[in-house]
């Protein structure tokens, strides 16, 4: 009876400890499970910090064009995408992708990759959780510097900018910021450092749809802690 109480009370905290650590990534740099798990492991990583006023305007438009266009107004999860996921699921199509840039941050920095009904259990209030307590900048600025842009462990927008285009990503142009945000979620199959056809036209798509996005609203909400 003790030993099930014990390796309950060891799940209970291991659940609540990414719902602990949430606060205080209102500052810092933060790296990703999968980040810590390459350098565990001996493979490369390359990241290097840089901070959201630091990178190109184009970037973070293109980005939330390209992953999540309703950034700004829902909470953590769209739950129109989320409804259209389990529809197509229920009628044997294809998945899509459904998670917002906040799903993706907890996903990253707290689980594990793949897709189950676990993770995406843990990963809902989480992410509500994450919405409430960060402000959308400080996530934003979190999701690009730890999402893998390179294929062999370059994480976050500076180096992946370094990799694709030789120079750091406060110099990114339009083009080049819809590049990148086109080789989300897949680097390795997808490169903005030699584009193929299809990452081009994803680019070009990006780059007319990040055009017409407004982020600044979203930075003069003072919600959290």
């Amino acid at each position: 009876m003790r030993i099930a109480r014990n390796v309950l009370l060891a799940v209970l905290a291991v659940l609540l400890l990414p719902y602990l650590l949430v606060p205080f990534y209102r500052a810092g740099h933060p790296v990703s499970a999968l980040m810590a798990w390459r350098r565990a492991t001996g493979a490369p990583v390359s990241r290097q910090w840089i901070d959201f006023g630091a990178i190109s305007p184009s970037l973070p438009r293109s980005v939330v064009a390209s992953e999540d266009a309703k950034f700004c107004s829902h909470h953590g999860i769209d739950w129109d995408a989320l409804r259209e996921v389990i529809d197509d699921a229920e009628d044997g199509e294809a998945s899509r992708g459904g998670s917002t840039i906040t799903q993706q941050v907890v996903k990253n920095l707290f689980l594990w990759p793949g897709r189950s009904v676990v993770r995406k259990g843990l990963e809902l209030p989480l992410a509500l959780w994450t919405d409430w307590v960060l402000p959308k900048q400080r996530i934003l600025e979190i999701y690009l510097n730890i999402a893998e842009l390179g294929p062999a462990g370059q994480f976050g927008a500076q180096s992946g900018a370094l990799y694709a285009f030789g120079h750091p990503a406060s110099a990114l142009s339009p083009r080049e910021a819809a590049l990148l945000a086109a080789i989300l979620p897949n680097p390795v199959r997808r490169s903005a450092r030699n584009p193929g056809p299809g990452t081009r036209r994803l680019a070009g798509i990006y780059t007319v749809r990040a055009q017409a996005s407004e982020l600044q609203h979203c930075w003069n909400e003072n919600r959290g802690f």
